[in-house]
């Protein structure tokens, strides 16, 4: 029998973890939140706090080194969803957009031209404010996805 799906949260300075808590629980899933640090503990045996190292892609390679297709990973950072895609994960951006095999190469395109633009002073880089539309748009993507992955 297929193991239940985990949903892998990079939690530094995500902004919907109540929300991946609640979709987690409606459904009975295990969540884990991997940061540098900074988490507030739970009692809920279903939420797991992984704290990793200081350095740089520390919770990248932690969630890499630990999720499995038809898991779930919450994360707005484009490498790290670049490489759960490939690991056959279902991987969701906190504003509700999700990433796949069909988008990641567009998504990790467009990063890399923000970045270039950014280094070259052609561009700000300021990154648009998290909204109650992005908070109700991942709520919803969330729990499809995560019924998509149970059936």
């Amino acid at each position: 029998m297929a193991t239940e799906p985990i949903i892998y949260v990079d939690a530094d300075a995500c902004p919907v973890k109540d929300e991946v808590v609640k979709v987690a629980e409606r459904h009975g899933l295990v969540v884990t939140f991997v940061s540098n640090g900074g988490l507030r503990p739970s009692r809920d045996p279903m939420i797991r706090n992984v704290v990793v190292s200081k350095g740089a892609d520390a919770a990248d390679d932690w969630i890499v080194e630990n999720a499995k297709a038809n898991d779930i990973v919450v994360t707005a950072d484009i490498p790290l969803a670049a490489r759960t895609v490939a690991l056959g994960a279902h991987v969701l951006g906190p504003t509700g957009r999700p990433f796949t095999p069909e988008t990641i190469g567009m998504a990790v395109a467009m990063r890399d031209l923000k970045q270039h633009l950014r280094e070259t002073g052609e561009s700000k880089g300021y990154n648009a404010g998290f909204s109650a539309a992005d908070r109700s748009r991942f709520l919803g993507a969330l729990d499809q996805m995560v019924r998509r992955a149970l059936k």
